[in-house]
């Protein structure tokens, strides 16, 4: 009975984005516990992040680690390898810009940013954080730019359309749709 929950256990992919040590003054001196953050994810669109905060630095990764998989959400991804659309999110004042990139571009973002795409299993992303370079402010907004994400099979079932109506367009070239737009 045990073997299907650790076989579970090892599909998910696990990234310690930081570890920060915080101090309590007492009347003796001070004491110092630790605050992990963690992303998990499974590779095929689903990811989560947790923070964890014990005194200990493993007890803290492992708090955060339950915590991220119980905070799970899932992305609709472009061919399992990109984002849809380009979207932004932001906490606080932390702000990430995040673009759908070509087959091939890699992952072009920084720390917190580039653990959660790897966690995700998205190969091709642009994204860029700009404000606060707080791991945690990073994290959050990302996950608020993720919740925002939209598949054309949702896009099309709200507006009551076809899904190749909504996606007609993409992959039109827009140095096209001027010349075309003039010649009329």
């Amino acid at each position: 009975m045990a073997r299907p929950a650790e076989k579970q256990e090892q599909e998910f992919i696990e990234r310690l984005v930081g570890i920060n040590r915080v101090a309590k003054v007492i009347k003796g001196g001070r004491r110092f516990a630790f605050s992990a953050l963690m992303v998990v994810g499974d590779g095929k669109g689903r990811v989560g992040f947790g923070i964890g905060k014990a005194r200990e630095v493993p007890e803290a990764v492992r708090k955060a680690t339950e915590q991220a998989k119980r905070n799970m959400i899932r992305v609709p991804l472009r061919e399992a390898r990109t984002l849809h659309h380009d979207v932004h999110g932001r906490d606080g004042a932390g702000r990430v810009f995040l673009r759908a990139a070509p087959a091939g571009t890699g992952i072009i973002a920084g720390g917190p940013l580039r653990a959660i795409f790897e966690a995700l299993g998205v190969q091709d992303v642009v994204a860029k954080a700009i404000g606060s370079n707080n791991s945690f402010s990073m994290v959050n907004a990302t996950f608020d730019a993720m919740k925002n994400m939209q598949s054309p099979r949702q896009i099309a079932a709200r507006r009551g359309k076809k899904v190749s109506d909504i996606v007609a367009g993409r992959d039109t070239d827009p140095s096209d749709a001027p010349a075309a737009a003039t010649e009329e």
